[in-house]
């Protein structure tokens, strides 16, 4: 009987430890969960969709592969960074990442255009911009009043001005000299 009692307690002890194992490992996980030294999860700030649409000023028409830079800085002045989207086709650039609530300067470079550049302020959760680009424009000047000329320069490679006609010093008749220069003397004495 002595044996009997041995192996069932033996039976009895090997099921205690078994039904106790996963216990004690379940509480072991639990307790590391809440004991985590990180950082606390922050959300992203929500983000407005923007788009522009970049048109000719002078006939409407659709800018393609204009650069639309966007530089958002939030109400602060702390500097977000700079993300620069190309037109398509139809003259539109869209992002979706710029935080809600922030002040974006949106500039559109494009060739043959003078340059634009303005702040928008961002409050709502989808924002249109209408930009209308303009040819190049005569530099503002303080001595005369140049607003609304047109540019002397046009857009592209600007040459230099290369005379058309030969130079005063050279005539294209003129036949090279064949005298010869006087004989030296020495000088007289005094």
């Amino acid at each position: 009987m002595n044996i009997n009692m041995q192996a069932s307690r033996i039976i009895r002890t090997t099921l205690a430890v078994l039904v106790a194992l996963p216990v004690l490992l379940v509480a072991s996980l639990l307790a590391q969960e809440t004991s985590r030294h990180g950082r606390k999860y922050k959300p992203p700030p929500e983000t407005s969709h923007i788009e522009v649409l970049v048109t000719k000023k002078f006939n409407g028409k659709p800018i393609m592969n204009a650069a639309v830079v966007f530089n958002p800085s939030t109400k602060d002045g702390k500097d977000l960074g700079s993300l620069e989207v190309k037109t398509d086709p139809e003259g539109k650039a869209t992002i979706d990442i710029i935080p809600t609530g922030s002040v974006v300067r949106v500039q559109v470079i494009a060739s043959g255009f003078a340059t634009f550049a303005e702040d928008f302020e961002v409050n709502e959760s989808t924002r249109q911009i209408e930009v209308a680009l303009l040819r190049p424009q005569e530099q503002m000047s303080s001595y005369q009043d140049n607003s609304g000329k047109d540019s002397s320069r046009k857009a592209g490679v600007q040459e230099p001005v290369r005379p058309t006609t030969p130079s005063s010093n050279t005539k294209p008749d003129a036949k090279p000299s064949t005298s010869t220069a006087p004989a030296q003397t020495a000088p007289k004495p005094q």
